[in-house]
């Protein structure tokens, strides 16, 4: 991760450390405003495209299929790759992969059916909509084990799975404009159960992390008298 610009080296008093580089900070708080869509998802007509010169091994190729995927790129074939907004870290990812590249904006002649068609071919929102309905079903029977009787360890617990599911949607989603997506689209309605029963764990959950780390601070202190 050192070698990928995630983590850094750091000397601590205890001996050898990390710390996160300020692009891994940008990538997890971009990450929490997706989960928590703490943005406003907006389209200004146009979509951000990409030509590259595709990596040679198929181990780079995943790992910037990946990257793309969760900057909010579709691929429209191997070498193209099409946003409906452009991406603040593309161009460094892009460059620190050695990959040379083109890159335009582009709007559809047609209009908004003209990009939706484009929105179609660059991924499956069928099979996103399917993987939505599937997380509410799956998810479902656990969130209702949870009750006001129930633990702070096990709600914490809950709301861990729940969230730790919902953001494997940062790579298949990319969060496009309601313009461009189906109508009664799987994703609102899975968003909204997401929201609901993360917020009604929360407090829960928040209790438990705050005994453990008192748990922890009491230990250290026993072990340094």
């Amino acid at each position: 991760m050192v070698r990928q610009g995630w983590l850094e080296p750091l000397r601590l008093v205890s001996g050898p450390g990390y710390s996160i580089t300020p692009k891994a900070a940008r990538r997890l708080d971009e990450a929490a405003a997706r989960i928590y869509r703490t943005g406003r998802v907006t389209w200004d007509g146009r979509f951000d495209l990409l030509v590259l010169e595709a990596p040679g091994s198929r181990r780079d190729r995943q790992r910037l299929a990946s990257n793309l995927s969760f900057l909010g790129y579709g691929t429209l074939d191997e070498q193209t790759w099409v946003a409906t907004r452009p991406a603040e870290d593309v161009d460094l990812l892009l460059a620190e992969a050695g990959i040379r590249f083109e890159r335009f904006t582009a709007s559809h002649f047609a209009g908004t059916p003209g990009a939706m068609g484009v929105v179609r071919r660059a991924w499956n929102l069928t099979e996103i909509g399917h993987a939505y309905e599937r997380f509410v079903a799956d998810q479902r029977p656990l969130l209702a084990a949870v009750t006001v009787r129930s633990t702070d360890e096990e709600a914490y617990a809950t709301r861990f799975r729940l969230v730790h599911a919902w953001r494997t949607f940062l790579f298949q989603d990319p969060q496009l404009p309601p313009a461009l997506l189906p109508e009664r689209w799987p994703g609102t309605a899975a968003a909204s159960f997401f929201d609901r029963h993360a917020a009604r764990l929360r407090p829960a959950a928040d209790r438990y992390v705050e005994q453990c780390l008192d748990a922890g601070n009491r230990l250290v202190r026993q072990k340094g008298r």
